[in-house]
């Protein structure tokens, strides 16, 4: 899957689903500190990202992300290793 289009999708769920304003997020914006989200929101997540994607992050995935590029990149990485 090309990253814009990993970029389109995840950006559309997390203003769709956990009601993030599109125009806070870009590449460098802080994740964690823009979504603003609770451990129950995570599990939400991983499960969005895991319906979309096919892949699933886990707790160590999301303590490397730090920017909205991270988060793209890490499910872009997981889809690769998936479809090795």
């Amino acid at each position: 899957m090309e990253r814009e289009k990993i970029v389109a999708i995840a950006n559309d769920f997390l203003v769709n689903e956990f009601e993030v304003d599109g125009d806070e997020i870009s590449n460098d914006a802080n994740f964690k500190k823009t979504l603003g989200l609770d451990s129950l929101d995570y599990i939400d997540l991983v499960v969005v990202i895991e319906s979309n994607f096919g892949v699933k992050l886990g707790e160590t995935d999301f303590k490397n992300i730090v920017t909205f590029d991270d988060f793209y990149s890490t499910i872009e990485n997981k889809i690769a290793e998936k479809n090795k």
